[in-house]
Order: structure tokens, then sequence, then C-alpha cells
């Protein structure tokens, strides 16, 4: 199987790849930057917020913001890592060859990395309404928390695309060998 050396849709396919990695990959940046300035930055953050809400009792959740900094910081990792595999795939697309053995296993691990995601997502919910909690008074600030359908299909999809890719590089193999 060949593929058109022009194809727009994998060309397209891989400048969104690329851009959506640059992206990542600079908010990972950013995130790992500003953990330790909010961990030394905490009792200004705190005096700051305390002028700013009229609370004199107010106390700055430093471990849950934190944790959602270091979740956050998981999770763009993760999904730069997924977009890698999803472009080394697309490479094998645009070179005419996709049913090889290494996509069938970047398709599992990708499959691997939207579940670790799905997961993740559960404390970093309860970190972030923890966080609504403390500044339900305040107006404009809303956590909205609920079960992802959309990632869970994409896991199921991920691992029975991996079979797929699998058994299209075994056959393919068969073939090669009885020619």
């Amino acid at each position: 199987m060949t593929a058109r050396p022009n194809d727009p849709l994998l060309l397209a396919g891989r400048i969104i790849v690329v851009v959506m990695q640059a992206i990542l990959g600079f908010a990972a940046i950013v995130l790992t930057i500003g953990l330790p300035l909010v961990l030394f930055l905490r009792d200004k953050i705190t005096a700051e917020a305390r002028v700013e809400f009229d609370n004199p009792d107010f106390v700055f959740p430093l471990a849950a913001v934190l944790g959602i900094m270091v979740f956050a910081i998981i999770f763009l990792v993760g999904a730069f890592w997924f977009l890698r595999l999803l472009r080394k795939i697309i490479d094998t697309v645009g070179e005419g060859d996709p049913f090889v053995p290494e996509n069938a296993e970047r398709l599992t691990l990708m499959g691997w990395l939207a579940l670790a995601a799905q997961l993740l997502a559960i404390p970093a919910a309860g970190a972030a309404l923890y966080i609504a909690k403390i500044f339900e008074d305040q107006e404009g600030i809303t956590v909205d928390a609920g079960l992802d359908l959309s990632g869970i299909v994409l896991v199921v999809v991920l691992f029975i695309l991996a079979r797929v890719f699998r058994h299209g590089s075994a056959m393919r193999a068969d073939l090669e060998g009885t020619v």
C-alpha cells in the first residue's frame, strides 16, 4: 500500500500534532517553573488573597494547588508522549507502511496513556473541588467535575486498534513468508 506523497490530510495531521506538542511542552515548562514559585511565594500570595477577598483568616490551600500543578504537569507530559506516538504512526502511514508491529505497540501505549489520564483526573478533580469549596463565597469560581465517557471510549478504541494493527502486521508477515 502506498500513500500519496503530498497527502494533505497527513500533512495537516502532522502539523497539528507538532503544534500541539509545542503548546504542551511550553505549558509543562511554565508549570514546572511555577511550582517552586508558588511554594516560595505562598506567604505573599496568602497576604494578597486576604486583601483581595477581604478575609483576614484566609489560608492559601498550598497542598491542593501544588497537587493540581503536579497532576497538570504529569498530564501534559503524558499528552506530549501520546502525540509523539501519534506522530510516529502518521509518519508510517505517510511512508505507506502503517501495519508494522511498532504501530500496534504505539497504539497499546497510547491506550495506557489515555487510561492513566482518566485515572489521574479523579484525584485532580478532588483537589479542584476542594479549592472550589474554599472559594465558594467568591463569584465566578466554579469547578465542573464528572465522568468523561469520551475518554473511556478513546481508551477502548485505542486498545482495539492496537489489536487490529497487531493482527494486520501478523497477517502481512505470514503473507510475505508465503511469497
